[in-house]
């Protein structure tokens, strides 16, 4: 069974206080972009979020389970530990309430390609990889998350068996990489939208072609 796990408890401080799931492009919210994509991939979908005040926001949505942090105050590790818990599946995609594009294909590769592994996680040049996009195995993410000391989601990593596939391999399937997009800025936002317009605006010119 598969469960994707929604991070959105942030303090937004990023976004002048804003909630950024909340945020429209091409009028619609980031969070209704995720969830229509997950719901194609994932057999359950648990939000995380800061509080019960934070989780009333989605009960528009009733094919989600949302939960508040049970350690407050930790940052990802805290909503992963409480994201967990509370999922019934055995395999998890992990996706931050900010990435607003996230692409059915590739997350179906990120599952595909974990095998016996703990976790597979998309990596650009270096050392600068997507844990926040990325499949976990639900016993091994518990095991670190029990009894871990340290906040960083890179120690996290570090500790884990890991499959780490370049993100220039996904341009097959997302020529623009937009499934790794990622708004954390409050000026990002109007960028963005015109990154947007300007694919949609691509992908109707190219219907529109002759063959």
């Amino acid at each position: 069974m598969r469960t994707g796990i929604v991070l959105v408890g942030g303090e937004a401080r990023r976004a002048g206080g804003m909630e950024k799931y909340f945020f429209e492009v091409c009028g619609r919210t980031f969070i209704d972009r995720l969830l229509e994509t997950l719901r194609g991939v994932v057999d359950e979908i648990v939000i995380v979020a800061r509080d019960e005040e934070q989780c009333n926001r989605f009960a528009p949505y009733s094919y989600v389970r949302c939960i508040p942090d049970l350690r407050k105050g930790l940052g990802p590790i805290g909503g992963l530990h409480a994201g967990c818990l509370a999922a019934h599946g055995d395999l998890l995609f992990v996706v931050a309430c900010d990435m607003p594009c996230i692409n059915g294909d590739v997350i179906e590769v990120l599952f595909s390609t974990l095998g016996e592994r703990d976790a597979v996680i998309p990596r650009w040049d270096g050392e600068m990889y997507e844990p926040l996009h990325a499949v976990y195995r639900r016993s091994a993410l518990q095991e670190y998350l029990r009894e871990h000391e340290s906040l960083s989601l890179r120690s996290m990593v570090d500790s884990l068996d890991a499959v780490f596939l370049p993100v220039e391999s996904f341009r097959s399937i997302d020529p623009d990489l937009l499934t790794f997009t990622n708004i954390n800025h409050i000026h990002d936002l109007e960028r963005f939208r015109m990154e947007m317009e300007g694919v949609i605006h691509k992908e109707v010119a190219n219907t529109d072609s002759p063959l």
